[in-house]
């Protein structure tokens, strides 16, 4: 391994993490140890905004590694994701060159003569210089060792997935004017998907396997210590409380940690002592983004002295203590 460091353990890998910001728990730290052991590309689901992609930028951070990342959506091709010609750059070369070319042509007895000198130029405008590297293949050519993130892949069609499969089998690609062109280093590759479809078996059986859920309290908390620690400890721990409540609510979205890190925030910036009833009205769409999840927690929070109740579907209260 090639990495500015390497890890001898789960635990250093935690450590590591938490340098970059990222808290890991053990079955985290585990899984990313092992995927680099093994050399195996490392699949993570869960809901959006649960770190998936964080992990993958701390991971990049921790070894030292380029970050290199292909953002999948439905409609992404083969040319897109891997490589294509530049033909504008092409074409600006082959009139710059165009006295070299007359020269090359000059004698040449019949098209076809022509055709046949021209031919043997090709390599020129058929190489490197004229390759626009997308991510799968500069992560392939890179000179140093790179963390691929293939992001989304649930987005992308079940052809481009067949597609991706064979490419990371062998981390080579075959480009018909220049060959084939085979990995210089071996990248660490992350996919993630927020398990919008279901993912073929041939995928799932060729990486190893992380689900990302939503933290508990004391994980999330953490979290917002960490990342918002302006924050007052007291409302830190009330405004996570509350995150974990709204999601046991059958929402069409609930909020993910990077929703309770944007309220945090935002409740810095409003430099606000408590959950009152106005600070709550004016910053749920912070944490919500549906109008109907809005209406819904509306009608069941209560704000009181006490602090804040929130009745569940089931009529069930949850209330922190002041």
């Amino acid at each position: 391994m090639t990495d500015k460091q390497s890890y001898a353990s789960p635990g250093d890998v935690k450590q590591a993490l938490s340098k970059q910001q990222y808290i890991a728990g053990d079955e985290i730290a585990t899984t990313v140890y092992l995927a680099q052991q093994l050399g195996k590309p490392l699949l993570t689901e869960g809901p959006a905004g649960v770190g998936k992609t964080e992990l993958a930028k701390a991971i990049a951070g921790a070894t030292g590694r380029e970050l290199i990342r292909l953002q999948c959506y439905e409609g992404l091709d083969e040319t897109k994701a891997l490589y294509e010609w530049e033909y504008a750059k092409q074409l600006l070369y082959t009139q710059l060159l165009r006295d070299k070319l007359q020269e090359t042509l000059a004698g040449a007895g019949s098209l076809a003569a022509a055709a046949d000198r021209l031919a043997q130029e090709e390599d020129v405008f058929f190489s490197m210089r004229f390759l626009l590297q997308r991510p799968l293949l500069k992560a392939i050519l890179s000179e140093q060792p790179a963390v691929l993130l293939i992001d989304e892949i649930d987005r992308a069609d079940a052809e481009f997935e067949a597609f991706l499969l064979e490419v990371l089998s062998d981390f080579q690609v075959s480009v018909p004017e220049l060959g084939t062109l085979s990995a210089i280093h071996r990248p660490l590759v992350m996919l993630t998907s927020n398990n919008t479809r279901e993912l073929s078996e041939a995928l799932k059986r060729r990486c190893l396997y992380l689900f990302i859920g939503y933290p508990n309290v004391e994980q999330e908390l953490a979290v917002v210590r960490l990342k918002v620690p302006e924050l007052n400890p007291k409302l830190a721990q009330q405004a996570v409380e509350l995150v974990q409540r709204l999601r046991d609510l059958d929402l069409r979205k609930s909020p993910s940690i990077s929703e309770t890190l944007d309220w945090a925030k935002s409740l810095v910036a409003l430099n606000a002592k408590q959950l009152d009833a106005r600070t709550l009205e004016n910053t749920m769409s912070v944490l919500l983004k549906h109008e109907s999840d809005l209406q819904k927690v509306r009608r069941r929070l209560q704000v009181s002295s006490k602090g804040v109740s929130v009745d569940d579907d089931d009529l069930s209260q949850y209330r922190w203590r002041e």
